[in-house]
Parts: C-alpha cells; sequence; structure tokens
C-alpha cells in the first residue's frame, strides 16, 4: 500500500454517514400507492433544506449489455409516471431507443433516505416536451439549442463556447424556438423502493411492486 493509498484509505473511513438525528419512518402507515409517498417524502427534503432534491441518478444498459449512469433532473411525478428530459440522440437517449427500460435513484443524505425507481420508458409528445422546455429558463432552453449531446467535442472547448454564445442569442430572442431532438421521457413504474435510514444501521426498506395491475408492498432486509 502506497502512502497515498493510505492517506486516501484515512480519509475514507473519517467519514461520518448521518450524523444527525435521522426522520422515523413506519411503513404500515404508508398510502397503498408510491407515487403520493414520494410527493411527501420531496416536500419533507426540500423542508430539511436538501441540496438539489430534484436531482436523480438514471441507469440504462447500451447496446452491448454495458450499464450507465448519469444526473439527470426530474421533471414531473404524476399517475403516468417519472418525467425526464434529454435530447434522443444522446448517448442515453439511444440506449433508450434500443432498450426502453430504466432506472431511477434519489438520494437525500440530509434525512437517510433513497428512492428506488425501475421500470419502462416512454416518450411523451414534442409538443409536451416543447412545453416543458419553455416553461424552464433561458439557459435550459439555450443548453437544448446547443444539441450535440455525448458527441464528441472535436474543435476544444472554444467551440462549445461559441455554439453556447450564439444558443443563449437565439433564446433570448425566441423564447419559443423549436429543439428537435429534445424529448420528454416518462419512466412507468413497475417498482419504487423508499429506503429510511437508521443509525443503528436497522433501516426501514418498504418496496412497492405490480402485480395483476395493482400494487403491493412489501418490507425488504437492510
Amino acid at each position: 500500500m502506497t502512502t497515498d493509498h493510505a492517506a486516501f484509505l484515512e480519509l475514507l473511513r473519517a467519514q461520518k454517514v448521518w450524523d444527525i438525528e435521522l426522520p422515523a419512518f413506519t411503513p404500515e402507515a404508508a398510502p397503498p400507492e408510491p407515487l403520493p409517498l414520494f410527493h411527501s417524502w420531496f416536500a419533507e427534503a426540500v423542508a430539511a433544506g436538501q441540496p438539489e432534491p430534484h436531482t436523480m441518478a438514471l441507469a440504462t444498459v447500451d447496446e452491448n449489455g454495458h450499464p450507465d449512469v448519469r444526473t439527470v433532473m426530474l421533471h414531473d411525478a404524476d399517475a403516468e409516471g417519472w418525467h425526464f428530459a434529454t435530447h434522443a440522440t444522446s448517448a442515453k437517449g439511444r440506449q433508450l431507443a434500443a432498450l426502453p427500460q430504466a432506472a431511477l435513484h434519489f438520494y437525500w443524505p440530509a434525512q437517510g433516505r433513497q428512492i428506488r425507481v425501475r421500470g419502462r420508458v416512454t416518450t411523451a409528445p414534442h409538443t409536451e416536451a416543447l412545453a416543458d422546455l419553455h416553461a424552464r429558463s433561458t439557459g435550459a432552453l439555450a443548453a437544448a439549442l446547443v444539441g450535440h449531446q455525448s458527441e464528441v467535442l472535436a474543435n476544444g472547448y472554444g467551440e462549445l463556447e461559441a455554439a453556447s454564445g450564439s444558443a443563449w442569442e437565439r433564446a433570448r430572442a425566441e423564447p419559443d424556438a423549436d429543439a428537435p431532438t429534445w424529448t420528454l421521457y416518462v419512466l412507468a413504474p413497475e417498482e419504487v423502493e423508499f429506503f429510511q435510514g437508521d443509525g443503528r444501521r436497522r433501516h426501514v426498506r418498504l418496496k412497492y411492486r405490480t402485480q395483476s395491475g395493482s400494487w403491493i408492498t412489501e418490507l425488504l432486509w437492510p
């Protein structure tokens, strides 16, 4: 073991996990469907000061069966499912076109909570994607107008700066501009797990899963 590696391990093992008072979670009182509980936990995460509670990890699989994961933004969570957006031409867009199954993961350490969602992904009509995009910031529209997501930036960072500058000008001048490849995706949940951390590692894991068109719940060992 090198000195640098030993220092890294010492630093790593010195980190605390949930060095706070964690909320209680009584699974017997949980609603019969996962969406109301997600809405409730999200509001509680915001109230607890959790930074960026609307960000989540999105996991997909490529054409070779290799897993891929990245952080994206939640755009909605309703009766249809969990919504997120990206370019259809991006790596994740291509992966979802080939295999429309995905998983989402939220981690809110301010309360020692995680939520995992798995299910099939569909695309919303382009009109809905544009309405969602135009309801967001000028920066969001500008980023969508730049495009080329996941492509190799062959001519250096200056090429991105130039493209971004032009996109910002257009976004300000045309707040209703179209971004043809911008796509709104909806993950219809088949499984949703709510994880409440416990300081003594007696974590509560409540799993919802669909069966014959209805939700059933079960507790999992930590």
